[in-house]
């Protein structure tokens, strides 16, 4: 089985709450499946849930190379230079990320308000960019963007490898085909 969320800003990629953030268990009430990766809590979008450890596996594996979409609102105008970093990969503390596929586009269409709301500064620039990753390191876009210099003020995942999120309003959830 597998099982497409949306999960909103604020909730952990865990079935069991911590503090005063929510959890799995609030939206999705099916035994047996765990997280096939993690979205941190202030991220939001597409997380898969399986049964199966060999899919789980499949779609965690750094080796397997599995693609991750993001929608990032970053605080800033990207220069073609912090695109092209990007696109070559960037340094980290934890060694040098693996090329990006990265795009400037405007404010999606079918984006839902956030709760809370992004706080924007009036006399600062703000920009939204698609990026697309092969790995899935602890907060890698919101890191790879800082690096650039392009501070990170929302992330949405809507896709991993060929599962998106099309539809899926936050807090909704669908079984998809593996």
């Amino acid at each position: 089985m597998l099982i497409a969320f949306n999960k909103p800003m604020n909730v952990l990629s865990q079935f069991t709450p911590e503090g005063k953030w929510r959890g799995l268990k609030d939206w999705i009430d099916v035994p047996g499946v765990y997280a096939a990766g993690r979205l941190d809590r202030d991220s939001e979008g597409l997380l898969l849930l399986t049964d199966d450890g060999r899919l789980q596996a499949r779609i965690t594996e750094p080796r397997a190379k599995m693609s991750k979409t993001y929608y990032a609102l970053v605080e800033g105008r990207p220069s073609q230079d912090a695109i092209n970093r990007l696109c070559e990969g960037v340094s980290l503390k934890d060694g040098p990320t693996r090329p990006a596929k990265v795009a400037e586009l405007p404010a999606p269409d079918w984006l839902w308000p956030r709760d809370p709301p992004v706080r924007l500064r009036k006399t600062v620039p703000d920009a939204w960019l698609r990026l697309t990753i092969t790995e899935g390191r602890n907060r890698q876009v919101r890191r790879m963007c800082a690096a650039v210099g392009l501070p990170c003020l929302r992330l949405i995942r809507t896709q991993i490898g060929d599962w998106t999120l099309d539809g899926l309003a936050p807090g909704q959830w669908r079984r998809i085909a593996p």
